[in-house]
């Protein structure tokens, strides 16, 4: 499965979120779990139970700097399959490559 979440805090004293949200990234990271984070999101991949949990855990210390937390989640949950967090930016690319060099 994968998982494309965002989680920042909400209704604190300060525009920033920055901080917070390296903390909930580095529990990601420390996870162990296939990872990757772009400026909007942050995807893991992994079974159901350990990826929701590594959200839960995110998300926990987010919480703990702000009254409020904002989370925003999408998921591909896709039995059997592995390796796809890059495997699906793979196949796009191919399909790219061969759109170019049929011009």
């Amino acid at each position: 499965m994968l998982v494309a979440f965002s989680v920042s805090p909400t209704g604190g004293e300060s525009d920033g979120v920055a901080a917070a949200v390296a903390e909930a990234v580095r529990v990601v990271r420390e996870s162990g779990l296939p990872n990757e984070t772009n400026a909007m999101f942050t995807l893991i991949e992994g079974e159901w139970d350990e990826v929701m949990a590594v959200v839960k855990r995110a998300t926990e210390v987010v919480q703990a700097t702000a009254p409020r937390v904002g989370l925003v989640l999408k998921a591909d949950i896709r039995p059997g399959y592995t390796g796809q967090l890059r495997a699906k930016v793979e196949r796009v690319e191919r399909h790219l490559a061969e759109g170019a060099s049929g011009e």
